[in-house]
């Protein structure tokens, strides 16, 4: 079911982010700790894309090792800035295949994403949603699986100037109608401003600094908590959480006029 995490603010290295907390994304590869049932571990590779500067297109790399192993990475990883980024290790779907372009982030221009979770039914349950996008967008997806599909519906809104949020609510529901049970965590960053939703699977948001608190202000939203601090938040399910250094807030998803949860 995989692991996933975005992260902005103050310049930091990746694996300061990524590798180095007590239950950061290295710790949830081999020893994830809320995976409701979705697998044990996530061995099925890794990615990461991260913003140099605000305002910067991303830089991605993918690969089909798990992270634990990739030696690769964590030379580069102490070695490289951010001063945003999103990572995830996979745990693929059975007879989905185990390749690094399967792996998120999926990126085009400033935006990264990813999808934590499994789509039901898959691959005729999205048959319905997929055939509305452009044929070459379909002929050219990253890999045969529900996370490059979804990423391909996310992208054509997008595309469309439409609202972030409102995309990643919207594909929630849609996808819920054609295939219902879906887990549907979906991560979306423009380096500047995180979206996420909690869809039948495990969120949470943690931020600090910012007006009246001490310190830079930060934010990281995760499938799990990184460290064992007070502060984090747990997202409840069907909720969409819009996060940016120091401030989030939280949107029921599938109603009609959602009220913002300020944190």
């Amino acid at each position: 079911m995989c692991r996933h995490l975005a992260y902005l603010g103050p310049s930091r290295t990746l694996a300061e982010v990524l590798l180095a907390p007590e239950h950061g994304l290295l710790a949830q590869s081999y020893a994830p700790a809320d995976m409701r049932g979705g697998g044990t571990i996530n061995a099925d590779g890794s990615g990461a894309g991260w913003y140099s500067e605000p305002g910067a297109d991303p830089v991605r790399v993918r690969s089909e090792r798990a992270l634990w192993a990739d030696t690769a990475f964590v030379a580069l990883a102490g070695a490289t800035r951010a001063t945003g980024m999103l990572a995830a290790v996979r745990s693929a779907t059975t007879g989905m295949p185990v390749v690094s372009t399967a792996n998120a982030p999926f990126v085009e221009g400033r935006w990264l994403f990813s999808h934590n979770g499994v789509v039901r039914g898959w691959p005729g349950t999205l048959a319905a949603a997929a055939a509305a996008l452009p044929a070459v967008d379909l002929m050219t997806l990253d890999a045969p699986t529900d996370a490059a599909v979804l990423w391909a519906l996310v992208r054509d809104r997008l595309r469309a100037g439409e609202d972030p949020g409102a995309v990643l609510g919207g594909t929630c529901v849609r996808v819920e109608q054609d295939a219902p049970g879906s887990r549907l965590n979906l991560l979306l960053t423009d380096g500047t401003t995180i979206w996420a939703t909690a869809w039948r699977h495990a969120l949470a948001v943690r931020t600090s600094g910012g007006p009246g608190r001490p310190g830079a202000p930060e934010v990281t939203v995760a499938s799990e908590p990184t460290h064992a601090f007070p502060d984090w938040t747990q997202v409840p399910d069907r909720h969409l959480v819009v996060a940016r250094p120091g401030r989030h807030e939280l949107y029921p998803l599938g109603e009609t006029s959602p009220a913002a949860v300020a944190q």
